[in-house]
């Protein structure tokens, strides 16, 4: 039965690509090597560099896909699959998403999902979807244990006209992390008053 509740749903802004992949790394490190399971939805420059990874820390790819303990999941394709005239439709996501999630949980160990559609999302400057699409999220961990690793280019945040947005971004998520001063720019600023001057 589904065990759900308030799980581990971070975010990170980050600035630099290389330091990205090497945070993703462990994290899912940290659930594959305890008898879980590794999940993303990585660009595909993203999902290739921490496969490498993956596989320089000893990790086979090609069993770890078999056993099911490692999943991959192309973000465009289940983006497709639950956006609809520019908003996240709710039963679409679960469609999409629920039976992997539930899948990884019946295994006993921790399941860890590293997710970037929020920021392909955000980038097309669908901003309020990607914040639909994080209290989604946030429901279906409230079905199933997981925690979610969400990432954002600092770059993305720097422009005030999604500040409110932001805001709701940050609160969606357990905690905050940035890299980079660029990273640590936008987190500052979802701090900062959405009203005041940039």
């Amino acid at each position: 039965m589904p065990t759900g509740g308030r799980q581990d749903h971070g975010v990170v802004f980050y600035a630099r690509d290389d330091e990205l992949v090497g945070q993703v790394t462990e994290y899912l490190l940290g659930a594959m090597r305890t008898g879980g399971v590794g999940v993303t939805l990585a660009t595909p420059s993203h999902r290739t560099a921490v496969e490498q990874r993956l596989e320089q820390a000893g990790i086979n790819l090609m069993a770890a896909r078999a056993y099911g303990s490692y999943v991959a999941l192309d973000p465009e394709e289940v983006i497709s699959r639950f956006m609809i005239n520019g908003f996240a439709d709710p039963a679409g996501f679960w469609s999409a998403l629920a039976p992997v999630i539930k899948r990884a949980a019946k295994r006993r160990g921790k399941v860890a999902v590293f997710g970037e559609m929020v920021a392909l999302l955000w980038d097309r400057d669908l901003a309020s979807a990607a914040v639909d699409l994080e209290a989604l999220w946030n429901e279906l961990a409230s079905q199933y244990s997981f925690s979610l690793l969400c990432a954002y280019p600092a770059e993305l945040l720097r422009s005030s006209g999604h500040a409110d947005e932001l805001l709701e971004v940050v609160a969606a998520h357990t905690h905050c992390g940035a890299q980079g001063s660029s990273g640590e720019d936008a987190l500052a600023r979802s701090s900062a008053d959405p009203l005041g001057d940039a």
